[in-house]
């Protein structure tokens, strides 16, 4: 029998070599480039740096409608009020007045002051604004009447105290109402009083 340990030629010099590797047809031209291993491509294949825009891109800034808003505001509503504020006291000075005393402020004044003694009072110191006289004639007819009610349910304290309640409001409405209605000159006329003001001023 044939043993392979006793064999005087090695098996490996039977072997069918393998063929040395061919070249390729294309030759070491045509042989792709592959990318390195830090994966930037090779030089040859470097693109070209890019065009930067002519157009220099504006900086980052903050919102440009908040600032538009905010000055828009200041423009409109600042300066409107105060050209407003203004114009009403140049009409409100040409109306003249018998004391040294603007037209709104005085004509408030016959509220303010104690009625009905401030509307009295004001009647007597005056003669040029009818707009002032109306609101004096009102003040001292309306509280006049006041004045008598409160003498009439001054034996019950709550009466007393719904009469003077209804006094404040009307010294604050008809305060608002003279100094609100002095540029256009409008007379805010309460029931009955305000008429019957109004009939006495134009009989004067």
């Amino acid at each position: 029998m044939d043993f392979a340990p006793y064999q005087d030629q090695s098996p490996e010099t039977q072997r069918t070599l393998s063929p040395p590797p061919r070249p390729s047809l294309d030759g070491p031209a045509g042989r792709r480039s592959f990318s390195p291993p830090n994966g930037r491509r090779s030089s040859s294949f470097s693109p070209a740096p890019a065009l930067q825009s002519p157009v220099k891109p504006p900086p980052p800034s903050q919102n440009p409608w908040v600032a538009s808003a905010s000055a828009f505001g200041n423009s409109v509503f600042g300066n409107h009020g105060d050209i407003e504020a203004g114009n009403r006291e140049d009409r409100l000075n040409e109306f003249e007045t018998s004391l040294p005393i603007r037209l709104d402020y005085e004509a408030c004044l016959a509220y303010l002051l104690l009625p009905p003694a401030g509307g009295v009072l004001l009647l007597i110191a005056e003669r040029k604004s009818d707009y002032v006289r109306f609101h004096a004639w009102q003040s001292a007819l309306l509280f006049t009447a006041m004045f008598v009610l409160h003498l009439i349910f001054s034996w019950s304290t709550f009466l007393s105290w719904v009469i003077f309640l209804v006094d404040l409001g009307l010294i604050a409405f008809l305060t608002m109402r003279a100094y609100r209605d002095a540029d256009t000159l409008d007379r805010c006329e309460v029931p009955f009083f305000g008429a019957l003001a109004s009939r006495i001023l134009d009989d004067e």
